[in-house]
C-alpha cells in the first residue's frame, strides 16, 4: 500500500462527516419549509417530517472523494468520474420524486439509463466464462435492483446507517488490508463519513429523512463498490456485505409478486416494518440489523483473509443462517395489507 493512502483514507472519514453534517444544519430550514415527507401507506412516521437529507450526503461524499483523488496514491480519475456523475444524475431525480412524485415507468427508466452508463465503464470481469455483453447484462439489472432495494429499506430511522457504516466500515478496513483498491477504498471511507455525519438527525424519533435523493446514489455507490470488491476475488465478501438488504427486500418483492400485487406501490410488508408491528421498537429493529451486520462483515472478512472452500462455504451458510433467524424473528406478527400510495 503506498505510504500516504492510509493517511488519505483517514482523513476521507472525518472531512465527509464534518460537511455532511454542517450542510444538513445550514439546509435544515429551507428543507423543514419546503420538503415535508408527510405520512402515508409506507410510513412509520405519524407526523410531517423534513427529508432531503441525502442533498448533504451525497454532496459531502462527492466533494471530499473528489478533492482526496487529486493525490497520486489513489488514481481512477474516468472511472470516479463517471461514478460522481451517475450518483449525482440519481440524486438529482430523487430530489424531483421527493417533491413531486414521478410515474413509477419514468423512474425505472431514467434509474436504467443512469446505471446502465456507469455499468458500461466498469473495469474488470466477474464472471468471464460468459460473454461480456451478458456480464454486463446482469449488471445492469443487478444494480438496478440494488439501486431500489435500498430505497425501499429507507423506510425506518436509523436503517440506512444500520446498514451503510457496516458495509463502508468493513470496505474501507479491506482497503487498509490491502484486499480492496485505493479508489474504492476512498469511496467507501467518504461514504461512511458522509452517513456518519447524517445519522445523529435521522436518529429514532428522526427529525431528518434522506429521502429519494440520498437513498438513490447511495444504492448505485454501494453497488458500485461491491463490485470492485467482488472482481478482487471477494464475491462471496460482497455477497455476505448486504445480505440482510437483498434478503429482506427480495423475499418481500416475491411475496408480494405472487400475491399479485402491485409492486411499485407503497406499503409495509417488509420484515423490518413487519417487525415494529410485531411490538419490537425502531431501536430494537435497528440493533438488531446493525449487528447482524457487523458480524456479516465479520464473516465476509474471513474469505478473503483465509481464501478457501470450506471457509467461503462456511461463511456463507452461516451468514445466510444468521439473516434467517433475523427475518424470523421480525415475521413473527402477521405482513400488514399492502396499500397503495407514493412514496415518502
Amino acid at each position: 500500500m503506498p505510504s500516504a493512502l492510509p493517511t488519505l483514507l483517514l482523513l476521507g472519514v472525518p472531512l465527509a462527516a464534518a460537511l455532511s453534517a454542517g450542510l444538513i444544519l445550514r439546509l435544515f430550514p429551507l428543507l423543514q419549509r419546503y420538503a415535508l415527507a408527510r405520512p402515508n401507506a409506507r410510513s412509520s412516521h405519524t407526523v410531517p417530517t423534513p427529508q432531503g437529507g441525502g442533498i448533504a450526503v451525497v454532496t459531502a461524499l462527492v466533494t471530499i472523494s473528489g478533492l482526496l483523488i487529486a493525490a497520486p496514491e489513489i488514481g481512477g480519475r474516468p472511472d470516479w468520474i463517471w461514478l460522481a456523475g451517475c450518483a449525482l444524475a440519481l440524486a438529482v431525480l430523487g430530489a424531483v420524486d421527493d417533491v413531486r412524485p414521478l410515474p413509477a415507468g419514468l423512474r425505472l427508466i431514467a434509474q436504467a439509463v443512469t446505471v446502465g452508463l456507469l455499468v458500461w465503464h466498469l473495469d474488470g470481469r466477474l464472471l468471464p466464462i460468459i460473454p461480456l455483453w451478458l456480464e454486463r447484462g446482469l449488471a445492469l439489472v443487478a444494480g438496478l435492483w440494488f439501486v431500489n432495494l435500498t430505497n425501499f429499506m429507507d423506510g425506518l430511522d436509523w436503517m440506512i446507517v444500520a446498514e451503510i457504516v457496516p458495509v463502508s466500515g468493513a470496505l474501507l478496513l479491506l482497503g487498509f488490508a490491502g484486499l480492496l483498491p485505493p479508489l474504492p477504498a476512498l469511496v467507501a471511507a467518504c461514504l461512511l463519513g458522509a452517513v456518519l455525519g447524517f445519522a445523529p438527525f435521522n436518529r429514532p424519533v428522526a427529525k431528518l429523512f434522506l429521502g429519494d435523493v440520498g437513498a438513490l446514489p447511495i444504492g448505485l455507490v454501494t453497488a458500485w463498490l461491491l463490485w470492485h470488491l467482488a472482481v478482487a476475488d471477494g464475491f462471496a465478501a460482497a455477497l455476505l456485505l448486504p445480505l440482510t438488504y437483498l434478503a429482506d427486500a427480495s423475499l418481500t418483492l416475491a411475496a408480494r409478486a405472487s400475491r399479485k400485487e402491485r409492486i411499485w406501490e407503497a406499503h409495509r410488508s417488509h420484515f423490518y416494518q413487519r417487525a415494529t408491528v410485531n411490538g419490537l421498537t425502531v431501536p430494537g429493529v435497528v440493533g438488531r440489523v446493525f449487528a447482524v451486520n457487523l458480524v456479516l462483515a465479520a464473516l465476509a472478512a474471513a474469505t478473503l483473509f483465509w481464501p478457501s472452500w470450506p471457509v467461503t462455504l462456511a461463511a456463507l451458510a452461516a451468514g445466510l443462517a444468521l439473516v434467517t433467524l433475523l427475518l424470523r424473528r421480525f415475521a413473527r406478527a402477521p405482513a400488514p395489507a399492502s396499500e397503495g400510495a407514493a412514496h415518502p
